[in-house]
């Protein structure tokens, strides 16, 4: 394929014409690995509350506090990220998540009482919360324009691989011995490892580096990404001046996207995707979470031994492969709104099937749907998400949604008990299943901005 010269064109224009290249591979690695260190902490904390729970005798109020605590962490985590990554960048607010709740992680598997394990946990959240949003961003600000909605799915699908990594881990060392979950967490260590190589092998996003005025660092950055797509650079002194070289920005006509001194995520021209995006972000965590952190418990308290329940959980877990596989196929397809619309319907139905099921075969095939609609949702929704915002608020933007959909993650444990007590896991994931359809519904309220540049 030839592709045109560099001449003439802004470096977020260099960025999207490039075909997808070692170099964005190699980003996309690091920052999955990140992803799906996150997902396996999250994912491993549902098998260490079942642990728990018979361990040290706790109430259905104690073990969703276990849950709860990190989620209200994770609350403060995204929003708080999401504005350092508009201020000191996105890879340094990434390796210092990774760092934080790496080794909050490894200190959990230390605790003797639940007080500590509540302290730590929340710690962990602070790290999990601010990383997410962080990384996609990223993702979205260097992924070519024709596929940055798959691209960012890939990102999102390294969430699997960490949930299954803790699916096995809950199956074969949580559940193996009385301190199971002490080696478990022990594993969690991994990411303080990791956050040393994300802060030295990353590069930094080239639309904040324009933004803060370091146009040499952003110039480099863009022909490193060139020479690995076989692209010849423009012929040009490094140090051209900034508005020779930043991405022309067209008046927006409702007269605020496009101005970076006034502009904001509550701002009459973003206003209304805010609102949609806060609600979508907020019952699929309620949902999701709600569902997912409780089914090994909900399980064992249907009368399936610990590990057999564990097991059940891996398998459904599995199921979120292909649903991102078919949310990546469909996202540049379809578009972003309806592939994302789709998915949360689709999660309603399958909530409502899996209150319903009461046989093996029906729970496993019931928590199959429900894995493969909800978390291909999840990756139409960390694509959509970056690309509502121009680049001053785009890391504000997606963490301060983030952030408001963690309240519902902090919700959603502690309801679950009360709601079973009320009308059992019929009442429970109809309630899930009216989540899913609400988002949806926002969902399709969105702008589409398939194949659009980056604001």
């Amino acid at each position: 394929m030839t592709l045109p010269t560099a001449e003439g064109l802004s470096r977020s224009e260099r960025l999207d014409r490039l075909p997808f290249s070692r170099a964005h591979g190699r980003l996309l690695g690091t920052s999955g690995i990140g992803w799906a260190l996150d997902a396996m902490d999250v994912g491993l904390i549902s098998f260490v509350i079942a642990a728990l729970a018979q361990q040290w005798s706790l109430t259905a109020t104690e073990s969703s506090w276990i849950a709860s605590i990190g989620f209200v962490g994770m609350a403060i985590g995204a929003t708080v990220g999401g504005l350092l990554a508009d201020r000191i960048g996105r890879r340094s607010v990434f390796a210092l998540t990774l760092l934080v709740y790496g080794l909050a992680t490894g200190a959990s598997a230390l605790v003797g009482s639940l007080a500590a394990l509540l302290a730590l946990r929340f710690v962990v959240g602070l790290g999990l919360g601010a990383e997410l949003p962080v990384a996609s961003t990223l993702i979205s600000e260097f992924a070519p324009k024709r596929i940055r909605g798959r691209v960012v799915v890939w990102l999102e699908a390294f969430w699997a691989l960490g949930w299954i990594a803790a699916a096995v881990i809950g199956t074969f060392v949580v559940g193996a011995a009385d301190d199971g979950w002490r080696w478990g967490l022990a594993i969690g260590m991994a990411p303080a490892v990791f956050s040393i190589v994300v802060r030295w092998g990353m590069p930094e996003s080239v639309r904040y580096l324009e933004a803060r005025g370091r146009i040499p660092e952003a110039e480099r950055t863009v022909r490193r990404f060139e020479r690995s797509a076989g692209v010849a650079a423009p012929v040009e002194d490094e140090t051209t001046d900034a508005s020779a070289r930043s991405e022309p920005t067209a008046p927006d006509p409702r007269g605020t996207v496009a101005d970076a001194d006034r502009v904001s995520i509550w701002s009459p021209a973003l206003r209304r995707r805010t609102i949609a995006l806060w609600a979508v972000w907020f019952c699929i965590n309620f949902s999701y979470y709600g569902a997912f952190i409780w089914i090994p418990s909900l399980l064992v308290e249907q009368g399936f031994p610990l590990v057999r329940s564990f097991g059940f959980t891996l398998i459904i877990t599995l199921a979120q492969l292909p649903g991102y596989a078919t949310a990546a196929f469909l996202i540049e397809r379809w578009g972003r709104r309806p592939t994302l619309t789709a998915f949360l319907a689709g999660s309603a139905l399958a909530a409502a099937w899996f209150g319903t099921a009461s046989t093996e075969g029906a729970i496993i095939a019931a928590g199959c749907a429900l894995s493969f609609c909800n978390l291909g949702a999840w990756g139409a929704l960390y694509a959509i998400g970056p690309e509502l915002y121009p680049t001053n608020v785009r890391g504000t933007g997606t963490g301060a949604a983030a952030g408001f959909g963690r309240i519902a993650s902090i919700i959603a444990p502690l309801a679950v008990p009360p709601l079973l007590g009320l009308g059992g896991p019929l009442l429970l994931f109809a309630v899930f299943a009216a989540a899913f359809a609400l988002a949806a519904i926002a969902a399709w309220t969105l702008p589409e901005r398939r194949g659009t540049a980056l604001e």
